[in-house]
């Protein structure tokens, strides 16, 4: 007992270290405090023998946390409430053609590597926020465990490579940056605008919003088709 409530401490504590290293680091994409923080847990629990259940379990607080998390991003979108409406055609043009690309990129993909169609629809939605992308997965015929994965690894890989990538298109507005990642990375994308360009977060949050409910009714459009 005094061991799975310790876990919460546990938890933080390795997202202090891991943040404390990422910005020694100098911000360095491999040192990303979810990649390192993640790291950190699993080596706990596979040391101490806890299966996650356990863990998660213990940390149920930790997770409702993310909802007001969530909801904060609001103050920011109300900043910039009046520049963004001045771009919301060039912004909702980005939105849906990011969202399409996401989501039928992966079904074209999954088809082509002859992936059943259960877990085509369950990695469909990768590039929305985990809560959303479980969801669609489940309500599309898909797994949810598996969407969940698909969720991190997209975050990850998301974040790495959107600002290379960008680079070498040579766009530097910091705002494309933002959006970009919000839109491709989900949380995890506006994490890490957050702690680089907090300024242009509001670009991030809103396209991670709205990329979620547009993910979550294409797949279920999709869904039909397949």
């Amino acid at each position: 007992m005094i061991a799975a409530l310790a876990w919460p401490l546990w938890t933080l504590a390795a997202y202090a270290l891991a943040l404390r290293l990422y910005r020694r680091s100098g911000h360095h994409l491999l040192c990303l405090p979810v990649l390192t923080g993640t790291a950190l847990v699993v080596a706990l629990l596979l040391l101490s023998g806890t299966d996650y259940p356990v863990y998660a379990q213990a940390t149920q607080a930790l997770r409702w946390l993310t909802g007001p998390a969530v909801i904060a991003l609001a103050v920011p979108l109300y900043r910039q409430a009046a520049l963004l409406r001045r771009l919301a055609l060039p912004l909702l043009g980005a939105l849906v053609a990011g969202c399409l690309t996401a989501v039928l990129a992966t079904l074209a993909l999954a088809g082509a590597l002859g992936a059943p169609r259960e877990v085509a629809l369950s990695l469909a939605p990768k590039s929305a926020t985990m809560p959303i992308a479980m969801a669609a997965a489940e309500r599309a015929g898909g797994v949810p465990a598996l969407a969940a994965m698909a969720v991190v690894a997209t975050g990850v890989l998301g974040t790495l490579l959107c600002a290379p990538l960008l680079r070498r298109l040579r766009i530097e507005d910091e705002r494309v940056t933002a959006f970009t990642l919000g839109l491709a990375a989900h949380a995890i994308g506006v994490a890490r605008v957050l702690q680089t360009r907090p300024e242009t977060v509001a670009f991030a949050a809103l396209a991670m919003s709205l990329n979620g409910v547009a993910t979550a009714l294409g797949v279920a459009l999709a869904a039909r088709w397949l």
